[in-house]
């Protein structure tokens, strides 16, 4: 399964998988793809430097990348805490009542809020980029478009390719205009933050509207006769994510959680703002069908939805309440319905895209080579 891309950057197959652990960039590394570990999640510089040379120790010296979030919109001067100021006690409320409704017991005493979403301020990037170009890291992507002018140029300057997220052709022509190496076109079924455009009808369009920048495809893929069909509507890799999510090397912590992803169907998760103000797929719940409701609040632009949300989002996960609990996932996840190691998908994965091309090959009258 090798393109040119995947020639440049020294890898076996195509495959490029985002994640926000660690053990499973690293495992996808070294079964032949490409891991990229999600950064937006750190807080702390010292907390992705810790990672990071987790990472050195268990990639056996082969390549990895990192994927932050840079907001398109920069807003100068604003701490965290006059952001968070600005929720409204309408919202507050709201967010009190649900988790009573839902008997959501608090935090236990000096337990922190695990999961903040500070990770969309434009100053926590950089923080992150300035301990990620300490380390060999070859792909630097970003999740909301394309990033500064000065950190592309701060990552070519170090020989990092560059990757952005695109929903649309328009998008991605605004990413190569930026001098950006790699575009990720992400359709309508993604986990996360997506647009409007199925896959099918998305790759081709970014494929021609980039052309010759490698486009990857992305959102709904979890198969290797997906990645077949991706690669032969011009693409020259996937990008995978909620694939990772039933690994036994994903760190979920929890085996309800786990539990409520092995069961769902491709029909379970719905696009809502419920946890970032922006429109994410993620399993559908009480907790989105609360934020969904007409008679509710609705929901706060980003960054305020995170911050307002930040805190109760812990204590669900934290006490695993079953209604409400729920993640970021694409629709691919009626397909998720066994546990299996990192090595295990990539070899299902693999075997899958040989079954296709031969499949192809047959019908277009070819035996295989």
């Amino acid at each position: 399964m090798k393109t040119e891309l995947s020639r440049t950057l020294g890898i076996e197959h195509a495959i490029f998988g985002f994640t926000p652990f660690p053990a499973v960039a690293a495992a996808l590394t070294r079964a032949g793809g490409f891991g990229v570990l999600g950064a937006v999640r750190y807080t702390s510089p010292d907390d992705l430097a810790r990672d990071l040379d987790w990472m050195q120790e268990h990639t056996d010296g082969l390549p990895y990348g990192l994927d932050v979030v840079m907001p398109a919109k920069k807003v100068e001067g604003v701490t965290e805490a006059e952001v968070e100021a600005m929720i409204p006690e309408e919202h507050r409320a709201f967010v009190r009542a649900t988790l009573a409704k839902h008997g959501v017991p608090e935090l236990p005493e000096g337990e922190a809020s695990g999961w903040r979403i500070t990770g969309w301020m434009e100053q926590v990037a950089r923080n992150q980029l300035d301990v990620a170009f300490d380390y060999p890291i070859k792909l630097l992507a970003n999740a909301l478009g394309s990033p500064p002018p000065d950190v592309v140029a701060r990552a070519h300057d170090h020989g990092v390719l560059v990757a952005a997220l695109a929903g649309s052709a328009r998008h991605a022509r605004h990413h190569a205009e930026a001098g950006i190496d790699v575009v990720v076109a992400q359709g309508y079924e993604a986990g996360g933050h997506t647009g409007e455009i199925a896959s099918m009808v998305l790759t081709p369009e970014v494929v021609d509207a980039v052309s010759p920048l490698p486009v990857l495809a992305a959102g709904g893929i979890g198969s290797g006769e997906q990645i077949a069909a991706g690669l032969a509507l011009g693409a020259q890799g996937v990008w995978l994510g909620s694939i990772w999510l039933t690994t036994t090397e994903a760190e979920l912590h929890s085996r309800a959680l786990t539990d409520k992803l092995l069961a769902a169907g491709s029909g379970d998760t719905v696009r809502s703002r419920a946890l970032t103000g922006k429109p994410a797929r993620q399993l559908r719940t009480e907790w989105t069908d609360a934020w969904d409701d007409p008679a509710g609040p609705g929901t706060l632009p980003m960054p305020l939805q995170g911050l307002l949300v930040a805190e109760a989002v812990s204590r669900i996960q934290r006490h695993e309440v079953e209604p409400l609990l729920g993640t970021p996932v694409g629709q691919i996840v009626g397909r998720m319905n066994s546990e299996r190691s990192v090595r295990q998908v990539v070899d299902d994965l693999t075997r899958g895209f040989e079954q296709a091309v031969d499949r192809i090959n047959r019908i277009a009258g070819r035996s295989a080579q």
